[in-house]
């Protein structure tokens, strides 16, 4: 199976439908494992819902070096990360309060140079991504806390 029919299988019937962390993480990284290059990957999603975690699980499928620095960006806005794939930038947009800080982030050069882009909070850049962004949603399962609903699309 080559790589986009991987991903495409990741993203279909492979996605997990309620996934506990070990499940959405083992997920993570097999989707990590067959990203193309480049590639933007959004995940929305309320505090606490585990997109870090997700990322975390992107970078270590992706070859992230050093999968323990995978941490939230919101205070620094932007992490890099080194991996055996090539560099990953994660960003955390939930601080920014308008285009304006978006720009002043740097925001225009960073999507257009990533490799693998990362963004967390990502209503925050509405607008301003190009076509072909995959978007991942978690939200908390109201039935189960272990669990989260995730939802797939590429916009």
């Amino acid at each position: 199976m080559n790589a986009a029919s991987t991903l495409a299988e990741l993203f279909g019937r492979g996605a997990p439908r309620a996934p506990d962390r070990a499940s959405l993480e083992a997920w993570g990284r097999a989707v990590g494992a067959a990203l193309p290059r480049p590639s933007i990957i959004t995940l929305s999603g309320d505090l606490g819902v585990g997109k870090t975690t997700l990322a975390r699980a992107l970078c270590d499928g992706l070859g992230v070096h050093d999968v323990a620095s995978v941490t939230s960006p919101t205070f620094a806005l932007v992490h890099d990360y080194a991996s055996t794939s090539g560099p990953i930038t994660h960003v955390d947009l939930y601080r920014l309060k308008g285009p304006v800080e978006l720009t002043a982030l740097g925001w225009d050069e960073i999507v257009s140079n990533a490799s693998i882009l990362l963004i967390e909070w990502p209503d925050r850049a509405r607008g301003t991504l190009p076509s072909g962004v995959i978007d991942i949603e978690l939200r908390h399962d109201a039935t189960h806390a272990d669990r989260r609903a995730l939802s797939i699309r590429v916009t």
